[in-house]
């Protein structure tokens, strides 16, 4: 290492070791400065949707969570089954842009860089806040069938069928959640 551009250089000229580290702790703020804006700008992240007849609006922040619920007169006169369905249904549509406004926001700010860390976080919110419009990746397996009785006439309970893959579970919330950042 001692080579040209090696340890050997550097330790012969301290001039030129203090240039490069005072350049490379000022990139590193300069990157610093960047994550801090994409951070203060996602968190004031509000996504709106409508349900398709103007009964219901939700808002959520760029975590995910509810920051407004509002509803029209139309309520009035909806079951409450219909009413929780709306509810969800147009929180899962606001929800669901969470990802691509947060990509707009880490182009914005940061460019071409970290270009894995970005993919992870947007995966990872994809995953979280899937296109509620879109249909499920696998449909549900239809029940199998139900095994005849026996002789004796008592009933022979099902096999239990294959366990469904589910959403990991949500982490349980901390006091760091309540700052709206995706990250």
């Amino acid at each position: 290492m001692t080579g040209p551009n090696g340890l050997g250089d550097l330790m012969r000229d301290p001039d030129e070791t203090i240039r490069r580290m005072d350049d490379w702790a000022a990139g590193f703020a300069a990157k610093a400065q960047r994550y801090q804006a994409a951070q203060e700008q996602t968190e004031r992240l509000r996504l709106t949707a409508t349900s398709s007849d103007g009964a219901v609006s939700v808002t959520v922040g760029a975590d995910g969570t509810v920051t407004d619920l509002t509803f029209s007169n139309k309520v009035k006169s909806f079951p409450l089954d219909e009413l929780s369905r709306q509810i969800l249904t147009t929180m899962r549509r606001a929800q669901s842009g969470i990802a691509d406004r947060v990509a707009g926001v880490m182009a914005e700010q940061l460019g071409d860089e970290d270009r894995e860390t970005r993919g992870a976080l947007l995966d990872s919110l994809r995953g979280r806040f899937p296109d509620p419009d879109e249909p499920d990746e696998q449909p549900p397996a239809p029940p199998g069938p139900v095994p005849p009785s026996p002789a004796g006439g008592a009933a022979v309970p099902p096999a239990p069928s294959a366990p469904q893959a589910s959403p990991p579970p949500r982490r349980p919330a901390t006091p760091d959640d309540e700052d709206n950042n995706p990250w």
